[in-house]
Formats: structure tokens, C-alpha cells, sequence
């Protein structure tokens, strides 16, 4: 079943055209990675899909346009996580994840006892429990990674958009990162939509890739379908090889051997 569609949508900055007439779908419950070069477009599209990039064309979510909605109704059915989310000086853990509860809690009103509940259930599922009261400027990059993680999936939505959750973290806690998504999509039966730059992690956790070029989709399928090795040294300029090492895919660039 479509969660959520996209339909010709296109974004320009001035003459420079960013997404050009680019359609697609989600389903229920699918992990769709969004990969491409650096200015493919990926992280635009991820912020149209949200509603915090206008655009022509248009993107439904359960089989409504996200434009007839407001920013509270959207909130309701989408969470989204940016590259660089800000981080509040002084703020403590258990306060920030709670921010995720803010589309649930009434204007003018407090937080009630289901939104504690959600809180204390989502900082057990990220092992946070004892990170509660410290604040975030005092956490490590992995630590406060899983902070951002918390606050999207406390605000309790069928959808989450995360842009390249993985940046900047060493290969541990990506993988613990990506190994968390995991576990609670699956447990919880969320859609995931995400851009990513590792196309190896891409291709060994998605159910479904989409390859961006300069604005548009250049190929879209499996992971074993879009990560081919002469498409993908033909879009980024580089030599690659593409493995497959106990049945996971691996994106290997290669040195010249005339140098």
C-alpha cells in the first residue's frame, strides 16, 4: 500500500534547477535510502517529502496533499530529522526528547501522563535511561546522535525522513545507529525514508534505493539493481567495484593502478 507519493515535483533556485520533474512512491513500512553525488538534489528532496521546502508538483502521505494539511497535521503523520539538527545549550536529554511530544501536547498546555510514557519507552528502546538528566552539550557525537534519533521517534509518527543520520560518526556508531533504525522500524512498522552518502551501507539496509543525478532519478529498484558498478563510476567520477561479502553488498572505490 502507498504511504507516500511524490508527483512531478521540481525546485529552482533562481536559474539553477535543483529537482527536476521527479515522481515516486513509498510503502507501507519501506526503508527507501535516497543516494547521489554531492548536489544531486538528495537533502531538497527530503525536505520537500516533509513539507519544509515548497516546490511544484505535489507529495501526499496517506493519500492526502501535505499542502491541504497543517504543520500540526503534518506533524502527526511525519518526523523529520535534518543533517545538522540545533542543539539547546544547558538542555537536558530527558527535555529534549519531550520536544518530540510538542505536536501531541494541546497549545497552551503541558505534557500529560502518555507523553511521559512515550518518553520513558523511547529512552529505554535507546538505552538513554541514564542519560536523562545531562545535558546535551556534555554527550558524545554518538551519544547525541541517539538524543536526535529519540526526540524524531517520540513524536510517534508512521513516517520519519532522517537526512544522512550517519554523518560525521566513526564506523561504530554508524552502524549502531543504522542497527537502531532497524530494530525499531521493525518493531514498530515504520516507513523510513533517508538520504545517505555510504553507498555500502545503503545498499546492506535498504529495502529500496533511489540514485539522484543532477536533480533527477537516474535509476531506482533494489540495492542489487541500482548499485552497479558502471553506473556508479560513470555518476561520481570515481572507480568502483561492487562486492558481495556474506551476502551484504559492498561499494569499494579503487585506485588507478597507472599512478
Amino acid at each position: 500500500m502507498k504511504h507516500c507519493s511524490v508527483q512531478n515535483v521540481r525546485v529552482s533556485a533562481g536559474k539553477q534547477v535543483i529537482l527536476d520533474d521527479v515522481s515516486l512512491s513509498i510503502s507501507q513500512g519501506e526503508w527507501l535510502s535516497i543516494v547521489g553525488p554531492n548536489g544531486a538534489g538528495k537533502s531538497t528532496l527530503l525536505s520537500v517529502m516533509a513539507g519544509l521546502r515548497s516546490s511544484s508538483g505535489s507529495v501526499c502521505v496517506a493519500g492526502t496533499d501535505i499542502a491541504d494539511m497543517t504543520p500540526r497535521q503534518r506533524a502527526h503523520h511525519m518526523a523529520y530529522l535534518p543533517q545538522h539538527p540545533e542543539v539547546p545549550p544547558g538542555m537536558s536529554v530527558g527535555g529534549y526528547v519531550l520536544i518530540g511530544r510538542n505536536p501531541h501536547i494541546p497549545l497552551l498546555g503541558s505534557e500529560g501522563q502518555r507523553d511521559i510514557e512515550i518518553l520513558n519507552e523511547v529512552l529505554e528502546q535507546l538505552s538513554l535511561e541514564d542519560f536523562r538528566d545531562r545535558t546535551l552539550d556534555s554527550l558524545s557525537g554518538g551519544e547525541l546522535q541517539r538524543c536526535h534519533l529519540a526526540r524524531v521517534l517520540a513524536q510517534d509518527t508512521p513516517i520519519i525522513f532522517l537526512d544522512e543520520p550517519t554523518t560525521a560518526l566513526d564506523l561504530g556508531y554508524q552502524q549502531q545507529t543504522l542497527d537502531l533504525i532497524c530494530r525499531i522500524r521493525s518493531q514498530r512498522k515504520l516507513t523510513v525514508v533517508m538520504t545517505m552518502h555510504d553507498l555500502s551501507l545503503a545498499g546492506q539496509y535498504s529495502d529500496r534505493i533511489i540514485l539522484l543525478s543532477q536533480g533527477q532519478i537516474a535509476s531506482e529498484g533494489t540495492p542489487e539493481d541500482v548499485l552497479n558498478p558502471d553506473r556508479l563510476s560513470a555518476l561520481y567520477g570515481a572507480r568502483i567495484k561492487v562486492l558481495e561479502v556474506d551476502s551484504d553488498i559492498v561499494v569499494i572505490p579503487t585506485r588507478s593502478r597507472e599512478l
